[in-house]
Parts: structure tokens; sequence; C-alpha cells
């Protein structure tokens, strides 16, 4: 029976490794697709708002070597003498240019130095510590290349340039959501996780939050529909606005979504990836900041779904009352449950993964954008960082508000229903979208 024991847990070890490996790759093989352009656009600043791509290239391979083969392993750096210049919180984006930062050439060979390291760390580990149970530190890495691959997407959108990217569209409208609006009941749900061994410190861990009865929308906000609110004048409604948010429009010249424009014949146009397309009317709005967010939500007569509405809302089955990993079930996601991981440059039209609905009839809540919540960034009750400070916990706070569900940039990885983005009120570079929420007096409990 002891031998048996033994061999069944060596081949969970090896399961591990495999898994763990596959996803290493693949995180890196989107890094080098999204870096393998002219070196003079990897070193340009594109915008105040982002990194050069060069400097994402080497603090995805500094922050790799800094946790497997020096954490781990126990191994001498790779490369002494740069771990401050490829400090996040050291250095706002905007002044990372100024930094005498690695060129391409050097930017990829240390990275390709590390990850031989973290092969060989990989294929010595034992999963036998806190910080590398269930790879757990490994799969760290894997989810931080993917969010900063994330982010380099979002550098390439704000591009001025010629077209680098490309991709299929994304599919078409296959089953239409219905109804446009769906009631979730009162009662209590599992928020965050304890035991999914992959999940970050700040969606750790479970507790039960009761929630009131609420409605939410069947789909994110679509184009036509916040198309009606520019048209009726919202941008210029200062009622619609809370105070921050009419100063910000105010100093911003806020009057559509970034990156819209008139055409030629007066019609709206989006520019996407350096390329004019028309604003399609069926796709969620994208790249518009929470404040604008908000204003939409005013009016049209709802409100911002908060934090735990929207868990509650993508993860709650209502036939065992327990909370799911995804809307659709347990299962990672696949193409037919959402549009994730960079297959296409863009957002589904709403109604186009029936596969990834909800119990109670919730379309899209993982992939395409990102939804805004009306919720500050604040850790759960019996919060613990791990494995680090300046993951989580050094952004908690009113400054921030809390995203959902990820977008189609975002790597099934670096998603599940627990998963918590942030950000500031002002942003709209990122893929972020929204959907609105009500109140619903009189639903029953359950």
């Amino acid at each position: 029976m002891r031998a048996r024991a033994a061999a069944g847990e060596a081949d969970d070890v090896n399961d591990t490794r495999v898994r763990l490996r596959r996803e290493l790759e693949r995180a890196r093989a989107r890094t080098h697709a999204l870096t393998t352009v002219p070196d003079s656009e990897l070193t340009a600043q594109h915008s105040v708002l982002m990194s050069p791509l060069v400097w994402d290239l080497a603090h995805i391979a500094n922050q790799e070597e800094s946790w497997l083969v020096r954490r781990v392993a126990g191994r001498a750096a790779v490369r002494d003498g740069i771990d401050e210049m490829y400090d996040a919180l050291r250095h706002p984006r905007a002044t990372r240019t100024e930094l005498a930062l690695l060129d391409p050439a050097g930017a990829r060979a240390y990275a390709a130095e590390v990850r031989d390291a973290t092969w060989e760390v990989l294929d010595d580990c034992d999963f036998d510590t806190e910080l590398t149970r269930d790879g757990f530190v490994f799969a760290m890495i894997a989810q931080h290349e993917q969010q900063h691959d994330e982010t380099m997407l979002a550098t390439h959108q704000l591009r001025s340039g010629e077209p680098i990217l490309d991709a299929p569209a994304a599919p078409r409208t296959v089953a239409s959501p219905a109804p446009d609006r769906v009631v979730v009941p009162a009662g209590p749900f599992t928020m965050g996780t304890s035991d999914d061994p992959w999940a970050l410190d700040n969606e750790r861990p479970a507790h039960r939050v009761h929630v009131e009865a609420f409605v939410i929308d069947a789909a994110p906000v679509t184009n036509a529909r916040y198309l009606r609110f520019v048209d009726d004048g919202g941008y210029d409604r200062r009622e619609l606005w809370t105070e921050d948010g009419w100063a910000h429009r105010v100093e911003a010249s806020l009057d559509a979504p970034l990156f819209w424009s008139r055409g030629e014949d007066g019609r709206w146009v989006t520019r996407r990836f350096g390329r004019r397309i028309p604003v399609r009317p069926d796709e969620p709005v994208v790249h518009v900041c929470f404040h604008e967010a908000e204003a939409f939500a005013r009016w049209d007569g709802g409100r911002l779904p908060t934090e735990a509405e929207w868990e509650k809302a993508a993860r709650w089955d209502t036939d065992t009352g327990e909370s799911r990993r995804f809307p659709w079930g347990d299962d990672d996601p696949g193409p037919a449950h959402a549009n994730l991981g960079q297959r296409h440059l863009g957002p589904a039209e709403v109604g186009a993964y029936p596969g990834g609905v909800s119990p109670l009839g919730v379309h899209q809540l993982i992939g395409d954008v990102w939804e805004w919540t009306s919720s500050r960034f604040l850790p759960y009750p019996g919060f613990r960082a791990f494995p680090y400070r300046e993951y989580s916990e050094v952004f908690f706070g009113d400054d921030h508000r809390v995203l959902r569900g990820g977008s189609f940039g975002t790597d099934p990885v670096a998603c599940r229903g627990t998963f918590r983005n942030w950000d500031l009120p002002i942003r709209r570079q990122i893929f972020a979208g929204f959907r609105v929420a009500r109140d619903a007096e009189g639903a029953s409990d359950v």
C-alpha cells in the first residue's frame, strides 16, 4: 500500500511538472509574439501610461529569476545589479526610458538564460514547501508573465504606427442573451477561495457573504447602448457624474470612449491595433474608465454592481447553492466558454458564447472585457499577504476600484471566477467595460 501511495504521489508530481511546463511555455510564446517587432518599437515610449516593451520583457525574466532561480533553488543571480532597475514599485512607467535598460538583444538573451535555469529548477523541485506546494510559485510566475503580456498588448493598442499584430475576428452573435436582465435572489454565497491551489493572495480566504437581491444585465453594456448615452448628452450632464468623475471628465476632455472618433461620414469609428474600424453596435463597449461607467449606469437608472454581486452572479450555482470556479462550472476555460487568451484582438458580440453562460442566464462574465465594479480594492477577512506584500497589500485602500472577469487579452491561467484585478478609476487604456446592476425589491430570499 505504501509503495502504491508513493507511486501515486510521484504521478501527481509529474503531472504538475507537465502542466507547469506547458503554462510557462505558453506564456513565453505569447511574450515572444508581442516582442517580435522592430527594436525601435521595443525601446520607444508609446505612452506615458506604459513602459517601453523592452522593460516588460526584462522585468518578466527578472521576476522569474528572483522567485524560481534564487528563491526556490537558492542559486546565484543570473545577472547582478539589475533588480532595482526592474522593480516596478521603484520606477514609474513614465520614467523607465531614462534607465540604463538592457537593449532588445540583451533582454532576450537574459530571458532565455533565466528560462534555461528555470527548467532545471522545475525538474528538481519536490513541491514540498509552502511556496512550491502544488506548483504555486511556478504558476504565479506564469500568471505574472501573462499579466504583463496583457499590459504589452495594451501598449500595442496605444501605438501610433502601422499595424503589427493580427488575429482572427472575434465571433459574431450566435445566441442572443435573453432576458436583458437577470434577477439574483437574496442570500449568502461563498466568495473567494481557500482551495484553488493557484489562486493569488487577494482571492483568499473563502468566506460567506450575504448579498441582497439585485438585478444585473445579462450581458456587458454594448456600443449601441453606450452610443445612446453619448447622443443623449451624457458627457455634458453634470448630474450624472460624481464630483471626482466630473472633475476628471472636464480635465481630460472626455466625450466618448478612448480611441473613438467620427469618420468622414459622421459615423463613429474606433482604432484597434492600428486599424480604423466601424464601432460595432453589438460588441461590449471597451476602453471606458470607472467614472464613465458610473455615469452611464446612473443615466440608465442603475448603478455598477459591487464586487460581491458580480461574483455571486458569476459563481453561484442555483441548484447546489455552492460556488463554482467559473460560470459554466469547474472546468478550465476553453474556446467555447469565453473570449480569452488573445485569440482575437477585440471583444466578441454579446451572446457569442452560450457555452459560458451562468446558471442564472448571465452571459460573458468571463473574457471579452474587464468589468468595473463599484468596490474599492480591499483585503478579505483573514487575508494574509503571500508570498510578498507588493503583489496586493500595498495597493489596498480607497484609490483603486476592482475589475472582474478578464478580457480578450487575459490568459486563462490568470483568470477565474475569484480573480481580482484593480486599477485607478481614471484608467482607460485597459480593456475595460462594465454592466449595470439595480436593486431588486421583494425578490425571494434563498
